[in-house]
């Protein structure tokens, strides 16, 4: 597997069906969770724009030549996503000094958000999506992760102002 396939396809997680985005973000979840127990809050933060410029580095190679600017199996940006996403948990989780899955719920909120503006694909996220070209690739997850981290927070708040 080349290096740009290897990145982009996150280890072949990209190749798993049905529903690769899917795979992606879990596999998106569970590199979070290394990610921050190996390195801590500031790992984790540096981890994303390191990682969505290898993923549009490698969403390029890929795709170089071809029609389709976003095939199903480039799962990197989805990654990238995610970890957008989460922020807020693991911010919580440094913050408060607990370990990070003990914030659970808001992994599973990050989660789902997430691949609800990644599917629907609401304003910003559709105009990233519709560059129909490598940036646009990683930045529609980039932004729907952005909008998931903003319901993950909310949701935080929500819980501890009404259910503490």
């Amino acid at each position: 597997m080349r290096a740009a396939e290897l990145i982009g396809t996150v280890g072949g997680v990209g190749y798993l069906r049905p529903a690769p985005g899917t795979w992606g973000s879990l596999a998106g979840l569970v590199l979070a969770y290394v990610l921050y127990v190996l390195g801590g809050l500031w790992v984790f933060v540096l981890a994303i724009p390191l990682v969505f410029a290898a993923g549009w580095w490698a969403t390029i190679r890929m795709t170089e030549g071809a029609e389709n600017h976003d095939p199903s199996e480039i799962v990197v940006d989805e990654v990238a996503g995610q970890w957008v996403a989460l922020l807020p948990v693991i911010i919580g989780a440094a913050h408060v000094g607990v370990p990070a899955l003990s914030l659970w719920p808001g992994w599973i909120v990050a989660f789902f958000g997430f691949r609800l503006f990644d599917i629907l694909k609401p304003g910003p996220v559709g105009w990233a999506d519709r560059r129909d070209d490598p940036l646009g690739v990683m930045l529609d997850d980039v932004i729907a992760g952005l909008l998931a981290a903003v319901v993950v927070a909310l949701a935080g708040i929500l819980y501890h102002v009404f259910l503490i």
